[in-house]
């Protein structure tokens, strides 16, 4: 990073305060849902029902520290298959697209999301976690919805799969 996006990224820290948001559910459950930038459809799911049925809901903020993150965190839960990635992308960053290009594609020699749009798709973690992870886990890109409803129901036709 150079010295403009480290100082944009402390002065957003300071505005725009968000704490790492992840709310447990069915620890037996294999299916976690991102809500990406969506934080009302994030408490709207962690406040309702579907707690039961999920292992898990969390946000995704950025592409790379926030991708770092939930790969290390769902290669560390073996039950967890299924990702349903829904909510709207975050602007700029364009997370959620990175997540789908990294699970398509991979990294580079350089530890970059291959086709990322993003403006800084550069990874910690190693080639060998993504493989883990793209073995692992099925994603369901469901990127734009944000009704609690639907997200219920597509939980509900993923149980029965």
């Amino acid at each position: 990073m150079n010295i403009v996006e480290n100082i944009v990224g402390e002065i957003c820290k300071i505005v725009l305060p968000i704490n790492e948001e992840i709310f447990l559910g069915n620890q037996k459950s294999s299916i976690a849902i991102c809500t990406l930038s969506s934080m009302k459809l994030l408490n709207e799911i962690s406040n309702s029902s579907l707690m039961s049925e999920i292992a898990l809901v969390g946000r995704l903020l950025s592409e790379n520290k926030g991708i770092d993150s939930l790969i290390r965190y769902v290669i560390s839960r073996k039950n967890i298959k299924t990702i349903l990635i829904c909510g709207k992308d975050t602007t700029g960053h364009r997370s959620g697209h990175s997540l789908l290009k990294l699970y398509e594609n991979g990294i580079d020699y350089n530890g970059k999301i291959i086709d990322s749009f993003s403006p800084g798709p550069v990874l910690t973690i190693t080639k060998s976690e993504i493989q883990i992870f793209q073995k692992q886990i099925i994603i369901v890109n469901e990127i734009g919805k944000t009704d609690i409803l639907e997200i219920k129901h597509l939980v509900n036709s993923l149980l029965k799969t």
